[in-house]
């Protein structure tokens, strides 16, 4: 693939590299020097690659997303804390015929957990003596809490849960990523955990929603086509 990477941070660097280890070429990389582009300029500059994967900063997602939608780039957006502007993000996708794949963890492990939280928490629901939960924990550096991860966690036990969920966020040294699902009661407690040991998951997903994404139009979430993505 010609891929033009935005965001040139540590996981933009790792995107790079395991993209350059597939033998893809990275022929544009939007560094924080392009901050003030608009998505017109930035669309000039993208034209012509086969897609995009944007692991910047939240701010910058809705000019990213039309940036690559006016330039007929398919983007795969790895960026998170922009969940409330989700639906902007659909519409200039639709409007520009656009291709966006999206998706609040993008490592294949984590959206195993995802089923397996799901499935527990249609378990649980029956059960009033428990109490869920969600923990997680990052780096230092990332900015956005709770995570993109934990949120959609969230999201997937209240389908079943109806009672609050609380979340608990954690920054310390160079955490890559773990999330924790607890359901506790005055007798027990069952605690589903995911640890990511490196980053080299996320980055792995990202380049599989890349090359997935080609040739479609429309918004995909990662792990609502996970299945179509490992089968290919």
């Amino acid at each position: 693939m010609k891929l033009a990477l935005i965001g040139h941070g540590a996981m933009g660097q790792l995107v790079e590299s395991l993209a350059r280890a597939a033998g893809d070429e990275i022929s544009l990389t939007i560094t924080s020097d392009y901050a003030s582009r608009d998505a017109a300029q930035l669309a000039a500059l993208l034209s012509g690659q086969d897609a995009a994967i944007d692991f910047s900063v939240g701010s910058a997602v809705l000019r990213n997303v039309e940036a690559c939608a006016r330039a007929g780039v398919p983007l795969v957006e790895g960026t998170t804390g922009w969940k409330d502007r989700e639906a902007d993000a659909r519409r200039i996708v639709q409007e520009h015929n656009g291709a966006l794949f999206f998706g609040a963890n993008f490592s294949i492990g984590v959206n195993v957990f995802y089923r397996i939280v799901e499935q527990a928490s249609e378990l649980m629901a029956t059960l009033d003596q428990y109490q869920a939960f969600i923990e997680e924990e990052h780096h230092s550096r990332k900015r956005d809490a709770p995570s993109g991860t934990a949120l959609k966690l969230k999201e997937l036990m209240a389908g079943y849960i109806e009672t609050e969920i609380p979340i608990a966020s954690v920054r310390a040294g160079y955490i890559p990523g773990t999330h924790r699902v607890g359901f506790d009661s005055a007798a027990d407690q069952i605690t589903l955990t995911h640890m990511a040991r490196s980053r080299g998951g996320f980055a792995t997903g990202a380049l599989l929603a890349a090359r997935w994404i080609l040739g479609r139009k429309g918004v995909f979430e990662f792990s609502e086509v996970i299945d179509e993505i490992l089968k290919q």
